[in-house]
């Protein structure tokens, strides 16, 4: 099992990824959520390539990553679970749950700290969210982000299966509650007690500092609610709403090599009205 998983895995996350992506982006042609604000062929561009350099980054210097640390560990004899005596399956669920813990206490952290935060906020630069933006991270960002998964696995010692779950479960949900998807608001309410939505996430991404520091979950929603970061719903609604930051809103800041300059450069603010008014030129031209 340990060898079929290892070897695997690339093929495993990049299957789930392209389903996951392609359902998501159909999802958002017949019932998209809100009315983008600016190009998509733009910000996709710059969206994917980030994701393309990322990925090729942790491949080079991360071969294999946390399935690589979750297997080094268990030989080692390292970690919690490797201690502590409990059947497979609950090891397994402990895994998934503790590493999504992880990532949101990480999550809250990169908004917390200023370094951190000029990394974070190419992720939250983005003008529309959709299902490309649940992968739009700075190259560095990503490599802290390996750091402290593979310490969390190191102190943790999960089982194999229980990362790869997390790594696909991980990605598949980033892509979902990213995603300008309408759910009925019926079903959205019974499933953010579960899960974080899409229409809870995009809270998070509102340019109103208060409601982007709400709403960290990627995976289950529990982690806002208990710990007191839990936001309902947007101000001023889904549809009037303002996505992004307040400042990076010229289009040009969707292009790769801004996205990757983002960090070291300090724009004053830029107006949202000069913004939204850039947003409709361009979309009128297209």
């Amino acid at each position: 099992m340990t060898e079929w998983i290892i070897s695997n895995e690339p093929v495993i996350r990049l299957g789930f990824f392209a389903g996951i992506f392609g359902l998501m982006a159909i999802w958002e042609m017949l019932a998209a959520r809100r009315e983008l604000t600016t190009s998509k062929g733009r910000r996709w561009l710059g969206n994917l390539s980030l994701v393309f350099l990322d990925t090729l980054i942790v491949r080079l210097f991360f071969p294999t990553a946390a399935l690589g640390m979750a297997l080094m560990v268990k030989d080692l004899g390292w970690g919690v679970l490797n201690v502590v005596s409990v059947p497979n399956w609950a090891a397994v669920l402990i895994s998934v749950v503790v590493l999504d813990l992880a990532i949101y206490l990480q999550h809250v952290m990169f908004h917390a700290l200023p370094a951190l935060w000029r990394l974070h906020r190419v992720h939250h630069a983005d003008l529309d969210l959709d299902v490309t933006s649940g992968s739009r991270f700075h190259p560095i960002e990503i490599v802290l982000s390996m750091f402290i998964k593979l310490g969390v696995i190191s102190l943790l010692g999960p089982p194999l299966l229980g990362v790869l779950i997390f790594e696909v479960v991980l990605n598949a949900l980033a892509m979902f509650n990213h995603a300008n998807a309408r759910i009925p608001l019926p079903l959205d309410r019974v499933l953010r007690w579960i899960i974080v939505t899409p229409d809870m996430h995009r809270v998070h991404h509102s340019v109103e500092k208060p409601e982007h520091n709400t709403n960290f979950g990627f995976n289950l929603s529990c982690w806002d609610r208990v710990l007191g970061t839990y936001t309902d719903q947007p101000a001023k609604g889904h549809e009037g709403m303002t996505i992004g930051l307040k400042s990076f809103r010229e289009r040009s800041w969707q292009s790769l090599p801004r996205l990757l300059a983002m960090p070291f450069c300090n724009p004053t603010e830029s107006s949202l009205t000069s913004g939204r008014e850039e947003s409709r030129g361009e979309m009128g031209k297209k």
